[in-house]
């Protein structure tokens, strides 16, 4: 199937589906739908002739007859008997979702006075004038196809608020299942609201519950006001005929604080589209990813850090592991504006390959057009370190034990950035198994499905 196919059956699917479309979603998600439709039809879906997605063929995931799911479909059986996270020292408020839609059976969150965490769908109209003020706002249709497919498409997801002053102790875990008996494409759409001075942790996990093929396209805009701090952790760890699309947006205002950490442990093509804009002085951001891929497996992870206000601190770090046929990509832009004096913006990406036959693709970039900055910028690809493979072994250590010793070593230096203390031990043991070779997975649901 062409691209043009590809882009025609969707245009054909918005015209046909746009009463269930509209059904039961805001006429300001519809205004921004129509919207975002128009520019889809001049964007499409992106393919390598679009500079950044150069190292990620996207047409093949595309190329398939998806059931894509127009309004919410009744879940048989209670998710939250079905699934269980198997991290038990791991106290989170638990939001299920369901092929990208709000669990209508989620259970009741212990989250203070005021935090507000329900459907995408609910918060639109309940609570209008926060979500209006943000809908939207931070992911451009006009300049990304998967983010005007998205938001031509979304009809639910999860919105999560926190009010000025307030401090969310409890991290917040939003587990989103894909479970059909059929192939399905999911587009799911986040908004996550930070005020003032608050502070807060968001875990996203993503999992597969049976054995059909599944395309998720998901996008999540982020606002995070003045002096606030803020955690997000991703965990991709889906099998092999799953295709994960995740753009996620963050905006700071002066003086915030973020961290973010995407840890890709298994999936058949993941695509990562990580965006942030300093939008006001004395912002500091950490941002982090690990990547362990083997077989055929392809992960892409694409960065954007706009420096756009003053006095603002970045730093970037990516890391991989591959193996077998594995293929990897990291294109890293850092852009520091004309006004955006003082900035100090660093990006470091490393790659361990583990066989002849893996490929990593590393593009890190810097714009500066500020002249009172520090910046740097780097990127290294090797193998194993034969010194230090040999200092183990003489110290009696069997090669097979000390590479994996060296593996676990260079991931670590990611997974230590975690500031969940069990998240953080559960990942370690994770990526142990997984580099050892063993089958892994982070929950113990019921359907065990295969890698």
């Amino acid at each position: 199937m062409s691209i043009d196919t590809i882009n025609n059956d969707f245009a054909d699917l918005f015209e046909q589906g746009k009463a269930l479309l509209d059904d039961k979603s805001s006429k300001f998600m519809n205004t921004k739908r129509e919207e975002a439709f128009e520019q889809f039809k001049k964007l499409g879906v992106p393919t390598l002739a679009n500079e950044n997605y150069k190292y990620t063929n996207l047409v093949p995931a595309f190329d398939h007859p998806y059931t894509v799911d127009l309004q919410y479909r009744t879940v048989m059986g209670d998710l939250n008997e079905l699934f269980y996270c198997d991290v038990p020292e791991l106290d989170t408020n638990l939001v299920l979702l369901s092929n990208g839609w709000y669990y209508n059976q989620n259970r009741k969150l212990e989250i203070p006075k005021g935090v507000i965490v329900c459907s995408l769908q609910e918060a639109a109209e309940k609570h209008s004038e926060i979500f209006e003020k943000h809908y939207g706002k931070y992911a451009k249709p006009n300049e990304e196809g998967l983010v005007a497919l998205n938001t031509a498409l979304a009809k639910d997801g999860v919105f999560i608020y926190v009010p000025k002053n307030v401090v969310v102790e409890k991290p917040i875990q939003v587990i989103n299942l894909l479970r059909s008996d059929r192939d399905l494409m999911a587009t799911q759409r986040n908004l996550i609201v930070i005020e003032e001075n608050a502070q807060a942790k968001l875990i996203f996990c993503d999992h597969t519950l049976t054995h059909n093929k599944y395309l998720s396209n998901t996008v999540s805009e982020i606002n995070v006001a003045k002096n606030a701090v803020f955690d997000l952790y991703t965990l991709q760890n889906q099998h092999l005929n799953a295709t994960v699309l995740n753009s996620v947006f963050i905006r700071q205002e002066a003086n915030s604080n973020v961290l973010s950490n995407t840890l890709s442990l298994y999936g058949g093509m993941i695509r990562n589209n990580h965006y942030t804009l300093f939008d006001g002085e004395y912002c500091e951001n950490h941002t982090y990813g690990m990547y362990l891929m083997d077989r055929q497996q392809h992960v892409d992870n694409f960065t954007f850090a706009d420096h756009a206000k003053p006095n603002c601190v970045s730093n970037e770090h990516f890391k991989g592991v591959m193996d077998d046929e594995a293929t990897a990509a990291f294109t890293g832009k850092i852009h520091v504006r004309r006004d955006a004096q003082k900035t100090e913006a660093y990006q470091s990406n490393n790659n361990l390959l583990l066989s002849d036959t893996a490929v990593i693709n590393s593009k890190p970039q810097l714009i500066i057009d500020a002249d009172d900055v520090k910046c740097s910028h780097g990127a290294t690809v090797g193998q194993m370190d034969d010194d230090a493979l040999f200092y183990l072994r003489a110290r009696g250590i069997h090669e097979e034990e000390a590479r994996m010793m060296l593996m676990f070593a260079f991931a670590h230096e990611i997974i230590e950035k975690i500031r969940v203390e069990a998240l953080k031990d559960r990942i370690d043991e994770l990526v142990e198994k997984r580099l050892r070779g063993e089958i892994s997975k982070c929950n113990t649901c019921a359907i065990a499905c295969n890698r």
